[in-house]
């Protein structure tokens, strides 16, 4: 027999501080009678939480609303930006990106970080970051998360080895645990990216979808009832290998380079397909390192007028994007599928609504899709939104 537990007066007080704190959090700054009105609280309660949460440092009164009489009741309160700071690291073959932020989520300040440089990409990192928390008028940070290539323990957070992660990100990732005070969390880049569409990108009416990340390399992110999924090993999304008509069979036992979906629609695959319908295809030193040579082709592509060359190229692409896309949407039926990163951002709505008819041509399961409006910083918006949930989970507590 199950006995009904009933919430104690702390229990209530942590859940209704939480409850506040995230309706300032969204949209704040409001008023102790618009917090009523928004929680359905008494006047004694609000009053209470309020108290309490400025003695805790988390608010403060901003200033006064406009619209109703001056005194207690048109105190405007606000979460206090500078409780703690947080940090999202995006790091890739080609260097690092870095952005801290406040408890709100606002860039607070960034950095970038090259592979190539004096001294190692680890050492140089670490000062990066430390520049940038100084710039961002910042101690130390409370939460940092980390988006790298590669496989992660969903249980340990460990990384395990794809052939993805070279050794010198290794190394930074494990300087920058280093910090006793600093909670640091790390994923796949493309689950975070898939983070990032779902809650301010394409997918923000979805609570199912999978985003295909279109960039250098390719991979996936599955979210299911609004739950990003990782799998028994982390390796869910891992949609390069996947033997598809046309690619020839993957090697397991290293990355994606050959065999498999990826040497369909990898960025290196992309120039060589323009190259064969007769498009330029530019030198990869003439874009910035961090740009996938395939996004210019694909921008360049689908801005064109009706033009029969950049039509059957484009044909030809979502063709190769659909055999993929197609084996995923018969396995978990996700309703829409974004194609997000670099180059699936560039391709626009003239990509997806091509992809979209091939995809009905494969299998009988209506798809939506679309193109990803976060590109290429979806990465790191993805892990400024993981670090801010942590770090708020830590001080706001009720769940």
């Amino acid at each position: 027999m199950t006995t009904a537990r009933t919430a104690t007066p702390s229990t209530a007080r942590a859940i209704n501080d939480r409850l506040a704190l995230d309706l300032l959090l969204e949209g704040g700054p409001l008023t102790a009678t618009e917090l009523r009105g928004l929680t359905g609280l008494s006047r004694p309660t609000v009053a209470d939480l309020l108290e309490r949460l400025q003695r805790a440092g988390l608010v403060a009164v901003v200033g006064e609303s406009g619209e109703q009489r001056r005194g207690p009741n048109a105190r405007l309160y606000a979460l206090v930006a500078d409780r703690a700071f947080l940090a999202g690291v995006d790091v890739r073959t080609t260097g690092v990106d870095l952005v801290v932020a406040d408890l709100t989520g606002r860039t607070r300040s960034t950095a970038q970080v090259p592979n190539e440089g004096p001294g190692s990409l680890a050492d140089r990192t670490v000062l990066a970051l430390e520049g940038a928390v100084r710039e961002a008028g910042a101690e130390r940070l409370h939460t940092v998360a980390i988006g790298a290539p590669g496989l992660f323990d969903p249980a340990t957070g460990e990384h395990r080895n794809s052939g993805a992660l070279s050794r010198m990100h290794t190394d930074l990732i494990t300087a920058l645990r280093e910090d006793p005070h600093t909670d640091v969390l790390i994923d796949n880049e493309v689950n975070l990216a898939g983070i990032a569409e779902h809650r301010i990108g394409a997918a923000r009416d979805r609570d199912t979808f999978v985003l295909i990340w279109l960039s250098h390399g390719v991979g996936a992110s599955v979210v299911l009832d609004g739950r990003l999924r990782r799998g028994a090993t982390g390796g869910t999304g891992e949609i390069g290998y996947l033997p598809v008509h046309g690619s020839g069979l993957p090697d397991g036992s290293g990355g994606c380079g050959s065999g498999g979906f990826h040497t369909l629609v990898s960025s290196e695959a992309v120039c060589e397909l323009a190259a064969a319908h007769g498009l330029p295809v530019p030198q990869a030193s003439a874009v910035p390192a961090s740009v996938p040579p395939g996004a210019e082709v694909l921008r360049a592509a689908a801005a064109a007028a009706e033009g029969p060359a950049a039509d059957a190229f484009l044909d030809e692409y979502a063709r190769r994007i659909a055999l993929g896309a197609a084996s995923v949407c018969a396995v978990i039926d996700p309703g829409c599928v974004v194609l997000g990163g670099e180059i699936g951002r560039a391709g626009g709505p003239r990509l997806a609504s091509r992809v979209e008819r091939e995809i009905a041509r494969l299998v009988p399961l209506q798809t939506e899709v679309r193109a990803g409006t976060a590109g290429g910083g979806a990465v790191l918006a993805g892990a400024v939104l993981t670090a801010g949930d942590a770090a708020r989970r830590d001080l706001f507590g009720g769940g």
